[in-house]
């Protein structure tokens, strides 16, 4: 074996070996929506459920975690914020929803833990204004590539047609979780 390709195993090795050792992610600080940085949620998916319809005088959010592009393990964590408090956290392929009073709103979502060492986003953010009786899909996008020298990490919330919000979420699995003492 050449010592190219040795120091090219041995890199590798160790690129996939480091989401085992994950670290705190105080990324969120600072960031509109984002609750407490150091909370922590444990989350299940159920493939069974389906959509809800919104309360009476009420908006109904969906957040949408898409980890197609997240070319790693294990898979992130990614806590939803509204106006600064949590609300709950999504992993894998798979959603939330909440209801929201009308008006503006601000919402975050945060990794909860850095799965991956390398450069980039793991916080991302965004407002949007509700109205009573709609139904608001925001899709998480995380993304996880590594190059021969470094690992690059993006979280992406952005808004989303309510035909494409539907499709995912009758495509993913529910996520119910709750914060961790």
């Amino acid at each position: 074996m050449s010592g190219t390709t040795f120091s090219v195993l041995v890199f590798t090795a160790a690129v996939l070996s480091i989401p085992a050792f994950s670290q705190d992610q105080p990324a969120a600080q600072g960031a509109p929506g984002c609750g407490d940085p150091n909370a922590k949620f444990a989350v299940s998916t159920d493939a069974g459920q389906h959509p809800a319809l919104p309360d009476a005088g009420k908006a109904l959010v969906y957040v949408i975690e898409d980890d197609s592009d997240f070319s790693s393990f294990p898979k992130p964590t990614t806590r939803a914020g509204l106006d600064g408090k949590w609300v709950g956290a999504t992993h894998g392929n798979s959603y939330l929803y909440f209801s929201v009073d009308p008006g503006v709103h601000h919402l975050c979502a945060s990794w909860q833990l850095a799965v991956i060492l390398g450069k980039g986003r793991m916080t991302a953010a965004a407002h949007f204004t509700a109205e009573a009786g709609g139904v608001y899909y925001f899709k998480v996008k995380n993304t996880f590539f590594s190059t021969e020298r470094s690992a690059l990490t993006d979280v992406t919330l952005s808004p989303l047609d309510s035909d494409e919000g539907q499709l995912l979420a009758n495509q993913y699995s529910i996520s119910t979780s709750h914060q961790k003492n």
